[in-house]
């Protein structure tokens, strides 16, 4: 089916098909209305409305308009075609779209300002994203006038000015690809996350377990790298090393051959900790005695010199992929804060367009870099051909040009200072040496090796040192590539300048010190290496690494220490469950294999509905989505939830979490032992011997605190797996309940004997501020007896209680309740600051603690600006408007400019839609 004719449904229903831009022979007005520009982002309104003129009006979709309905509004009379996923499979693979809830009255705008239209210039983003919007403003405005597509790559007075002298028409194959993709994404996730629901551990339908595409594909490099880690066994090996002098001048070498045969190093040995070669193994004795034989000696002689001239080339400027990696070494931003700043200083004009698989520059850019390379370093500065670069995209879909400053001139970063904000100026004086470094001169280099000789310990001794010196800077003087963390850099000698040699010298040898080392594993993926390896792997695309990165941190598969990214036994469970289970859709041949017939339907090459047809209902060479989830077979869930430690401990991953399930006896009926695994605990760290540490530890708590006065009963301290808690309990109750599972222990029955289950015993947890170690029987007595009675309310004779819950210390009245500032206040508040709470307004009753960060005025709202800490994260406020703080970004990074942005883009999206309310079928009845 060709792409002019492909069907779809309306956001009514309505049958409609892609076709032509402008239906032709429509209709259009004479009149001498303006032209209607519709751009993606709010903020790119203003600059481009004012290089426009008064004779366009620009207004703002704020992103997709519309998109794959829920299940909740499909019509009944359509529910049979695309009840299972508002797409119906058996005909065409026909989406059903809807209006967001959010975008009604931007929709009502737009339809407003086209009856006073003469022209539509639907101005979105250059890229599939951008070209799939514009398809739906289309399909839901249905202009009668002429309608173009405008696209610029860059926000400035001649590139958007140019943009609309020269437009183009829709491409519709850009459109399928990206359809196409969306409607793969559904049919995947909606498919594949019930399974993890019904058999991972917490994956209950509702939470935020999920399978994706990519996702899965990238959760799973995380945790086969954890896995290779987890089965690294590290080697030990010993080295020496010396200062040998010259002059008055030292340098550092390095112990290199025994006898002529070589010295270990990291990279000799395999990840089992074997050799890969034949090279000598010094242990600590033979370091040590060796080292002090060559110290006896005390001098040492030039046995060979070589040097080698080298150059090194500028890299290409930057693509999506590599800022992002950039982004990550050098200024430590996340992959989603680093594309959210680029975004602002495209839409502020201050670069060109981000999201772009690209290497190319325009001659004007290249031009432009030149001169400035010329301005600042010197004529030498720059080879007499400029550069090119070709890229290694099959498919260069998004922006044809590379991430670079925009316009003809480019601002320096010291000339932008004072108009972009911390963050924005950090990345655009990253985009700017890169892009003026990528036209510079190679740089050049002699990398001087020499080895030293001496006869010790009746041994032929070996030592070699390296130093490099730049003979000529070039491009170096601009900028320099960060480099991700690589094994065996231990071994690597450390850049040095070496003293003037000759074959011969006799050099003194002080400070001659043995070394220990051992071999490490494969370092833990950080997003910049993730990103990184994602791109060489195929998997995902530029637009997508960042919320690629930001959904399985979300999902918590995975989480940051440090910059390094750490999976979740909870990853573990969902990749074994997917590797098992779903294995095609986890190759990543197979899924990178996804993105080449992608750009395939992107270049008119392959056909939408076949396509998604072989995907869905299996091919030669495919099963299909369908016969897979059709065909799972039994699924063990606890099996697919359990990683065996050693022997006798089984890690076992919960609905609460990790814990050790541990084997104490023979009997096959004894209950296992729980233990504790720390949340900070990385799955390579729990290792046996870590596990039987664990094991072995003393229960913290379980300390008897004292009698209740009121009941007799015992008041304990423990620390169960889901935090410190007091427990009462009977001091001889025969059947005395389980402390951590409340179950009943037997005593000895009586014949005839119903057995009754005991009531499980009162308990409350501890205070964040308290401690098992600390805490005394009054405190634990009031812990138990919450939720504490405040008072009665004088006006609505309403009992107010305080009590701590799962979102922390609040008020309950009746249904309203209101947050307390601290858990102390669930003892301490009285009913008067109650009552003053209550009679506050509840958003300003439920502000979690008091600001963090105060600014000037919004200019929007004309109120002061507030950085808070709420339930779920710091959120900037204005008291009208809520936005959280993106993940990857800290309060000490929001400033005042930072905050309106913030502000702004959150008004921009409206109100998040309501959610309906659900309701529990009845069980049914017992026959």
């Amino acid at each position: 089916m060709p792409p002019s004719s492909l069907p779809c449904a309306s956001v009514y229903g309505v049958q409609t098909t892609k076709g032509p831009l402008l239906a032709q022979g429509a209709k259009t007005k004479t009149g001498q209305g303006k032209k209607l520009v519709i751009v993606e982002s709010p903020t790119k309104m203003t600059s481009i409305q004012g290089y426009l003129g008064d004779g366009y009006e620009v207004l703002s979709s704020v992103g997709h308009i519309r998109d794959l309905a829920s299940k909740k509004d499909i019509p009944a009379e359509k529910k049979a075609a695309y009840g299972k996923y508002s797409i119906d499979v058996d005909n065409g693979f026909e989406p059903y779209y809807v209006i967001n809830d959010r975008k009604t009255k931007t929709v009502t705008e737009l339809k407003r300002a086209l009856k006073d239209a003469d022209e539509v210039l639907l101005a979105t983003d250059e890229d599939r994203e951008g070209e799939a919007i514009a398809w739906h403003l289309l399909e839901v405005l249905k202009p009668k006038v002429p309608v173009k597509r405008m696209v610029f790559h860059e926000i400035t007075k001649d590139a958007i000015r140019a943009a609309a002298e020269n437009t183009r028409e829709l491409d519709l194959a850009l459109v399928d690809a990206q359809e196409t993709r969306r409607v793969l994404d559904r049919l995947y996730g909606w498919d594949v996350s019930p399974v993890l629901w019904r058999k991972v551990g917490s994956g209950r339908e509702g939470t935020a377990l999920s399978a994706g595409r990519v996702q899965s594909a990238a959760t799973r490099m995380v945790v086969e790298r954890e896995r290779e880690r987890m089965a690294f066994v590290s080697a030990d090996y010993w080295g020496i090393e010396t200062l040998a002098v010259k002059d008055g001048t030292g340098f550092t070498a390095r112990l290199a051959r025994i006898d002529g045969a070589p010295l270990a190093r990291g990279t000799d040995f395999d990840d089992r900790g074997k050799l890969k070669k034949a090279v000598i193994v010094l242990s600590e004795k033979d370091a040590r005695e060796l080292a002090a034989a060559i110290e006896q000696v005390g001098e040492v002689t030039v046995s060979n010199l070589e040097a080698k001239p080298g150059t090194r080339s500028p890299k290409a400027p930057f693509t999506t992929s590599t800022l992002q990696q950039e982004a990550g070494r050098k200024l430590s931003m996340s992959a989603k804060h680093a594309m959210s700043v680029a975004q602002r200083l495209y839409e502020k004009g201050y670069i060109t367009y981000m999201r772009t698989d690209s290497t190319s520059l325009s001659r004007q850019a290249i031009q432009a870099a030149r001169e400035q390379a010329v301005a600042l370093y010197g004529d030498r500065a720059v080879p007499a051909n400029p550069r090119t670069y070709a890229s290694k995209s099959k498919n260069a879909q998004e922006a044809h040009e590379a991430i670079r400053p925009s316009g003809e001139n480019f601002r320096t970063p010291a000339s932008v200072a004072g108009q972009l904000d911390r963050d924005e100026q950090r990345v655009y004086e990253l985009i700017w040496k890169r892009t003026v470094a990528s036209q510079m001169s190679d740089a050049k280099y002699e990398t001087t090796t020499t080895t030293l000789s001496l006869t010790a310990g009746g041994k032929s001794v070996e030592f070699t040192a390296s130093g490099t010196v730049y003979t000529f800077k070039g491009f170096l003087e601009a900028y320099e590539e960060g480099r991700d963390e690589k094994r065996g850099d231990a071994d690597k000698a450390d850049d040095q300048a070496l003293p003037a040699l000759a074959i011969g010298d006799v050099l003194a040898a002080r400070d001659v010190e043995p070394k220990g080392h051992s071999t490490n594993p494969k370092p833990r993926y950080t997003e910049a290496s993730l990103v990184k390896a994602l791109e060489e792997r195929g998997i995902g695309r530029p637009s997508t690494f960042a919320s690629i990165i930001d959904v399985i941190l979300d999902r918590g598969y995975v989480s940051k220490r440090g910059q390094a990214l750490v999976p979740s036994w909870l990853a573990f469970s969902v990749v074994r469950l997917l590797e098992e289970h779903f294995a095609d859709l986890v190759d990543y041949d197979f899924t990178a294999a996804l993105e080449d017939d992608l750009d395939a339907i992107a270049r008119g090459e392959q056909r939408r509905e076949q396509w998604l047809r072989d995907f869905y209902f299996g091919s030669e060479n495919h099963a299909g989505l369908r016969n897979i989830v059709d065909n799972l077979g039994d699924i063990d869930a606890r099996e697919l939830n359990s990683t065996r430690i050693t022997d006798t401990a089984t890690l076992r991953f919960g609905k609460y979490g990790p814990y050790l399930e541990v084997v104490e006896s023979d009997d096959p009926e004894a209950k296992p032992r729980i233990v504790n695994v720390p949340e900070d605990l990385a799955p390579d760290e729990l290792t046996p011997e870590k596990a039987q540490e664990l094991i072995d530890a003393p229960v913290a708590g379980d300390r008897v605190l004292g009698e209740n006065p009121e009941n007799g009963k015992l008041v304990v301290v423990k620390d169960g797996r889901f935090g410190p808690y007091v427990q009462e309990v009977e001091p001889t109750d025969p059947e005395e309940a389980d402390a951590s599972t409340g179950e009943v222990v037997e005593a000895p029955k009586k014949r005839g004997a119903k057995k009754v289950a005991a009531p499980k015993p009162r308990t409350a947890s501890l205070f964040k501020s308290m401690s098992v170690d600390t805490i005394d029987l009054e405190t634990a007595l009031k812990l138990l007896d919450l939720p504490r009675v405040v008072g009665v309310d004088p006006a609505t004779d309403e009992q107010i209680t305080a009590q701590n819950g799962r979102y922390g210390p609040y008020l309950k009245k009746g249904a309203d309740s209101r947050t307390l500032e601290n858990e102390q206040l669930i003892f301490d508040v009285t009913l008067e600051q109650a009552l003053e709470i209550y009679a506050q307004p509840k958003y300003g009753a439920r502000r979690a603690s008091s600001a963090l960060k105060e600014f000037d005025a919004d200019p929007v709202s004309g109120k002061p600006i507030k950085v808070k800490d709420g339930r779920f994260g710091p959120y900037v406020t204005d008291g009208e408007t809520n936005a959280t703080i993106p993940r990857g970004e800290t309060v000490e990074d929001v400033d005042f400019e930072r905050a309106k942005q913030l502000l702004a883009d959150k008004r921009a999206k409206g109100p998040a839609p309501k959610r309906k309310a659900t309701t529990r079928k009845p069980a049914a009845k017992k026959k």
